[in-house]
């Protein structure tokens, strides 16, 4: 498992090298034994595709090992808190490689709790940027709960209750770097994907915001919300700089149908 993340440096073990420890040893080794160690016999599964508990985690390593193509990249990692949230990118889920956030709950040296969003790896947005590119240090952890505000009001007032606000209040109009694969960068980029949308009578809603995890100045947040008509989960992660977003990446992902083999804990 290849994680190329730039972190804070810390003397101390915490909940996200525990984190990251404990996918090396279990996803990235592909190593089934290894999931006791780690993750609690009751773990609540939100993937719909795989069933609660560690056992059902030990399945799937062992028939990912059976493939022999499986591979795990992961470019970025945050904690806050008890939640520590994975950005990167897998190989061997399928023919096409996977974008993913995946985002871990540990209590008491135990993974409990595990959400994600996943989605088809596109070719470069317009602006020649992947998915996964871009920043990857951890600066200003003095900001931390200043950025998620920050983020959480952006959405709140924009995506949720679509007021008419001044979008370089919260998105840097001289850098704004987007990794959306639709979408160019700059707030031109973003109003002409807009326009665009609105050109064809697609509208984009969010109705909720599950969860903001953020870590100096990267945030992430966890939401559901519409795409046209679809009902869909939209995991963002902004990078700020000064109190402005200036670095965009997202996965957006349908949410469980009423046939999706697991769904028992629900997407959030």
């Amino acid at each position: 498992m290849a994680t190329t993340v730039v972190s804070v440096a810390n003397d101390e073990p915490s909940v996200k090298d525990f984190a990251i420890e404990a996918l090396t040893e279990t996803l990235g080794k592909l190593n089934p034994d290894a999931v006791d160690t780690y993750f609690d016999s009751s773990y609540i599964q939100h993937n719909p595709e795989v069933p609660n508990g560690s056992d059902a985690f030990k399945g799937l390593i062992e028939n990912l090992g059976k493939s022999g193509n499986f591979k795990t990249d992961f470019t970025r990692v945050i904690s806050d808190g008890d939640l520590v949230a994975f950005h990167g990118r897998y190989e061997g889920f399928g023919p096409t490689p996977l974008i993913a956030f995946d985002v871990f709950r540990v209590v008491d040296g135990k993974i409990v709790e595990h959400w994600d969003n996943l989605i088809e790896e596109q070719t470069p947005n317009p602006s020649g940027h992947s998915q996964t590119d871009g920043e990857t240090e951890i600066t200003d952890l003095d900001k931390t709960e200043e950025n998620k505000a920050k983020v959480l009001e952006f959405i709140t007032k924009s995506l949720i209750d679509h007021e008419q606000v001044d979008i370089t209040q919260y998105i840097s109009p001289v850098t704004y770097t987007q990794h959306n694969p639709m979408v160019g960068d700059g707030l031109e980029g973003f109003g002409a994907f807009m326009g665009e949308m609105a050109k064809q009578g697609i509208s984009m809603a969010y109705s909720k915001v599950h969860q903001v995890i953020g870590e100096g100045n990267f945030v992430l947040t966890m939401s559901e919300g519409t795409f046209g008509d679809n009902a869909m989960s939209f995991y963002d992660l902004f990078r700020l700089e000064d109190g402005l977003i200036v670095e965009h990446w997202d996965v957006i992902a349908p949410m469980p149908t009423s046939d999706a083999a697991h769904n028992e804990a629900g997407k959030f």
